[in-house]
């Protein structure tokens, strides 16, 4: 679990030192940083073992990808061909859901969680 709370540093570490690429912006994004990290934390801090492993490689994942791109808010996800987002009302069947969580990238598992 070390590495659970390392991962809580870093990106604690990344919403004090974060600049936006436009400065009016930087204080926002550092609160969402903040306030995302301490969220997912707390949602998921009863979780199990492997569970916690794979909540860590997402921020990994999500912290990557910030840095990479200098935006701190999730990357949008294209579905496969032949499925259904939730918003969009239509009944899935089982092998729709399947499709869909097979193409679901680490990156955005807790973002869908939220949404629901």
């Amino acid at each position: 679990m070390s590495n659970v709370l390392s991962m809580y540093r870093r990106l604690m570490r990344l919403s004090r030192t974060w600049e936006a690429v436009e400065p009016v912006n930087t204080k926002t994004e550092r609160n969402y940083i903040a306030d995302e990290t301490q969220r997912l934390f707390r949602v998921n801090r009863s979780a199990g073992e492997k569970t916690a492993l794979e909540h860590v490689r997402e921020a990994e994942a999500r912290l990557a990808m910030a840095t990479h791109y200098r935006n701190p808010y999730p990357r949008p996800v294209n579905l496969p061909p032949k499925s259904y987002s939730n918003k969009e009302g239509k009944k899935a069947g089982k092998a729709i859901d399947k499709l869909n969580k097979a193409s679901k990238p680490i990156y955005i598992k807790s973002i869908d969680d939220k949404v629901q």
